[in-house]
């Protein structure tokens, strides 16, 4: 019987990228075609989308209109395919909250990232992967508003990540400062757009993918990387 391979996936993400949230979706459906064959070990790594967006936010359409010059009907279009894409995925980018919807926002995500190196660092990436998906989840099903440290804050204590010890990783300059070495090295690796997947460390997955190119391409870097 062979044995299954366990290949380390590096993804740059934004926790506020809907196509982020898709393509893990996608790679989870490759990972369950793969079973048995090849594992993942995933490490999610700093990119921000909007690095200069103001504390308050944006309004996500506006933010959306004025960033690719869409018309408002363009971007409906857009969003439309793209829940539809995401359903396919098995993921929902729909609020889900009892009370009447918030608007949908845009916010500064540093504060996150460096939440999300802290948790690979002190607890691995099993837990810094429950974390995301639960940030993804904060943004997009529960509109809550990350430029606050409390949010993010009860979001990590939500995965079982100690509060304090938390805080104290967002405290961190020098956790900030490897989080804005991570940005840059995204740059050195010609990451322009996310989510953008690094196979065993030299293999480029661009872009949200169709399951089936996430098990063509894992099948060839466990080929190519074989002992």
């Amino acid at each position: 019987m062979t044995q299954s391979r366990t290949l380390t996936i590096d993804i740059w993400s934004d926790v506020m990228c809907p196509w982020c949230a898709i393509g893990y979706g996608q790679l989870q459906k490759a990972l369950g075609e793969l079973e048995g064959e090849i594992d993942a070990e995933v490490r999610w790594h700093a990119f921000e989308l909007n690095p200069d967006m103001p504390e308050n936010g944006e309004e996500q359409s506006a933010h959306l209109q004025r960033k690719y010059r869409r018309s408002a009907e363009e971007g409906a279009a857009v969003r439309a395919q793209m829940q539809s894409i995401a359903r396919n995925a098995g993921v929902s980018l729909d609020y889900q909250g009892v009370d009447e919807a918030p608007p949908a926002m845009m916010w500064n995500t540093f504060a996150a990232h460096c939440l999300l190196t802290w948790t690979r660092e002190e607890h691995g990436p099993a837990k810094q992967t429950k974390l995301k998906l639960a940030l993804f989840e904060a943004h997009f099903n529960q509109r809550r508003k990350f430029s606050s440290r409390d949010v993010l804050l009860d979001v990590a204590q939500s995965v079982g990540l100690d509060r304090e010890g938390a805080l104290a990783g967002l405290s961190d300059p020098e956790l900030a400062a490897r989080v804005r070495a991570e940005e840059q090295q995204a740059f050195g690796l010609n990451i322009t757009g996310v989510p953008a997947m690094v196979v065993e460390g030299k293999f480029m997955i661009p872009g949200a993918q169709a399951p089936e190119t996430y098990v063509n391409a894992l099948r060839r870097v466990a080929e190519k990387t074989a002992a």
